[in-house]
């Protein structure tokens, strides 16, 4: 179990847990548009979801999950939380609920498989829920872009590598960067992360470096200005 300053995680059944990626996402993600409505695909626990119920007004906030586990899982901590009357999780992949819904959305939000270059543990669980080629990232730009209302924004983290990857996916669709967070674990490591957001208006994107650590739990005051409002200790 994981607690944070408004809702708790349960996640012994769910192959990947809580982590610095879905916090950081749930944390910076864009929400300058007032996002009546909000899909997570593949939400695992419902972390971001949760998160997002914490800091915006949307009425109504989506969760995809296709793992049996997770989905029951991500219900649970909707239920158990502060929020649960706008929290909603469908048990379905990527391709189903595309196929079945029709609405759109004023903010799009992933935290996707992302392991493309690593032998796999022959944990099925676990692999579908690392692995790229379970959700892959040109599925998941069409599915956006699918979803996504006139002026609404697409929210996603990935490798520093996969960066320029899914903007040129993402503005094939006539998705635009609006935000690019680069992210460091410490000042003198490589850049680990992007949390990037995307728009359907073509702009300068604000484009800016996020270093979590000085040290070893010497977090940074960007990191904690960032997630103050969840950890408990921050």
């Amino acid at each position: 179990m994981f607690s944070f300053k408004q809702f708790t995680i349960t996640q012994d059944r769910c192959a990947m847990k809580v982590g610095t990626d879905g916090v950081l996402l749930g944390a910076w993600t864009p929400l300058i548009n007032n996002p009546h409505n909000i899909l997570d695909i593949g939400t695992g626990t419902g972390l971001i979801a949760l998160m997002l119920a914490q800091r915006s007004n949307a009425e109504q906030i989506d969760a995809i999950e296709i793992d049996d586990e997770a989905y029951e899982q991500a219900v649970g901590n909707f239920e158990n939380s502060p929020w649960n009357a706008r929290l909603y999780c469908y048990h379905a992949g990527l391709d189903e609920f595309v196929d079945e819904v029709e609405e759109e959305f004023d903010l799009i939000v992933s935290n996707p498989p992302f392991y493309t270059d690593e032998y796999k543990s022959g944990d099925d669980q676990r692999d579908n829920a690392r692995f790229e080629d379970s959700l892959p990232f040109e599925e998941l730009v069409e599915a956006a872009d699918f979803f996504l209302s006139d002026n609404g924004i697409f929210s996603l983290i990935v490798p520093f590598k996969e960066e320029e990857k899914i903007i040129n996916l993402c503005q094939e669709r006539g998705l635009f960067p609006l935000k690019i967070t680069r992210v460091k674990g410490t000042p003198n490591t490589e850049l680990k992360r992007s949390l990037l957001a995307f728009c359907r208006i073509e702009q300068t994107p604000i484009i800016d470096e996020l270093i979590i650590e000085t040290a070893r739990h010497q977090y940074t005051p960007e990191y904690i200005a960032m997630t103050k409002e969840f950890y408990l200790k921050m």
